[in-house]
Parts: C-alpha cells; sequence; structure tokens
C-alpha cells in the first residue's frame, strides 16, 4: 500500500460521466428542446392558442434535432472497413 498504487479512477481520462462543455452543451440543448417546448406548448393551450403552442414544439423540438445532428452526427466519418 505505497505510493505506487493506483486506482482505475486515475488511469480513465475523459471517461463517460466526466461532464465536460460538449456533454453540457448536448444536455442543455436537450432539455430545452423537449422539456422548454414542451411546457411553452402546455402554457400557451393553457392560454387559449392551442396552435401556436404546437408550432412552438414542433420548431423548438425539430430545431433541436437538427442542431443536434448538425454540430454532433454529421461531422462523424461512419465509414466500414476497406
Amino acid at each position: 500500500m505505497g505510493d505506487t498504487d493506483t486506482t482505475a479512477e486515475s488511469d480513465d481520462e475523459g471517461g463517460l460521466f466526466e461532464l465536460t462543455r460538449d456533454k453540457l452543451l448536448v444536455a442543455a440543448l436537450l432539455l430545452v428542446g423537449i422539456a422548454g417546448s414542451g411546457i411553452a406548448r402546455r402554457l400557451l393551450g393553457e392560454l387559449g392558442y392551442n396552435d401556436i403552442g404546437a408550432l412552438v414544439y414542433l420548431l423548438g423540438y425539430g430545431g433541436m434535432v437538427v442542431a443536434i445532428w448538425y454540430g454532433w452526427i454529421r461531422p462523424l466519418d461512419i465509414t466500414g472497413p476497406d
């Protein structure tokens, strides 16, 4: 039990649960795109603006999908072996 003992945590750099700027941005984008547009749609529906609420939800959710595709999925090089 000396100074030469190491743990798996110290060897793990960039693990799955490490909070990085990109992961926080994706989480915020998902939260605003899904929950934020859903809450706005609900509030507008309760105020009697059902059609505008549906449009807000569509634009918010659709915009989130496009932003995630454009920012994180599109740049991936998904090719098979030669």
